[in-house]
């Protein structure tokens, strides 16, 4: 029995050993992870100071109707480059013209906008460089520049109306040729195409003209080619030599004239056919006025042009 007891009073003994040696273990251990955490804690909820580089951005506005070399040299006028720095970009434009033929450009446009794979391998970016307002960086390089601009066309250019030019048996280089065209011959109001009548109307009459190989006749051609404003032209004018002059050669010049607006591209895509062959715009007015016959377009020319 003695030794019994004495194996208990052992054994109990042994246990609050091991419980008091558990207890101490188990406090220093809460107690030291305890201090790790929270020191770690500190370290990460540290603010990291982070140094911020003000960049300066400025506003640029590309008008519609605006020519390759209206955007060189308002660029230019900015700062946002050299004329030769942006000519080699976007190029000068006046394809196929003996006199002023287009230099290569410095930047594969093609390789990365798909939107330019039917367009001329020598042809310039005219037609493309898409009117809009932008935020630049006043750091920004001439090529980012182009970039914006050819991101947006490739965005407003939209999956539908590339489909229908498609449909149609067009490419995207004939209705922005024609688009220029449209741009600088009919009074435009506002980029919805619903409130652009008289843009969709004329649209309709050159694609007609160029339907029964009746020539264009437009004067905006020469004006790109003359780089002059004048609305009308006329005598030795007419009867320069160049594909540009529609007055001489028939179809479409060989490219665009200008930088259209989303208002003429769409006009370009969904032009509204009518009775009409003939239009002209009195001077100083936006009023476009009509005829079906070249007899009644005399007799207008007549009236309102004098």
């Amino acid at each position: 029995m003695r030794i019994s007891r004495n194996y208990y009073i052992s054994g109990f003994i042994f246990l609050i050993i091991i419980l008091i040696v558990v207890s101490f273990l188990n406090g220093f251990s809460n107690n030291f992870l305890g201090r790790a955490s929270q020191k770690f804690l500190r370290i990460v909820k540290k603010p990291v100071p982070v140094t911020v580089v003000y960049q300066p951005e400025e506003t640029i506005k590309i008008l519609e109707g605006w020519t390759n070399q209206d955007i060189v040299e308002y660029l230019v006028e900015r700062g946002q480059g050299t004329n030769e720095e942006l000519f080699l970009q976007i190029g000068k434009g006046l394809v196929d013209d003996k006199n002023n033929p287009s230099q290569a450009l410095s930047v594969d446009w093609v390789a990365k906008f798909s939107f330019l794979a039917d367009k001329p391998k020598e042809a310039s970016l005219e037609g493309y460089l898409f009117p809009d307002t932008y935020r630049i960086f006043a750091s920004t390089t001439p090529e980012a520049i182009i970039q914006k601009m050819l991101e947006n066309f490739e965005a407003k250019l939209n999956r539908e109306m590339r489909a229908e030019i498609k449909r149609q048996g067009k490419t995207i280089y004939e209705i922005l040729t024609l688009a220029s065209i449209v741009e600088k011959e009919a009074p435009i109001y506002n980029n919805d195409v619903t409130d652009n009548y008289d843009a969709r109307v004329i649209a309709g009459i050159f694609w007609d003209r160029l339907k029964i190989g009746q020539a264009l006749q437009s004067d905006a051609t020469l004006s790109y080619l003359l780089q002059d404003n004048n609305p009308r032209h006329s005598g030795a004018d007419l009867e320069i030599d160049s594909p540009y002059n529609t007055y001489e050669y028939r179809g479409l010049p060989p490219g665009p004239i200008c930088n259209p607006g989303l208002a003429a591209i769409q006009a370009a895509i969904y032009p509204l056919y009518t009775e009409y062959n003939y239009f002209l715009t009195p001077t100083d007015t936006r009023t476009v006025i009509y005829a079906r016959t070249y007899a009644d377009h005399l007799v207008n020319k007549n009236k309102y042009l004098k």
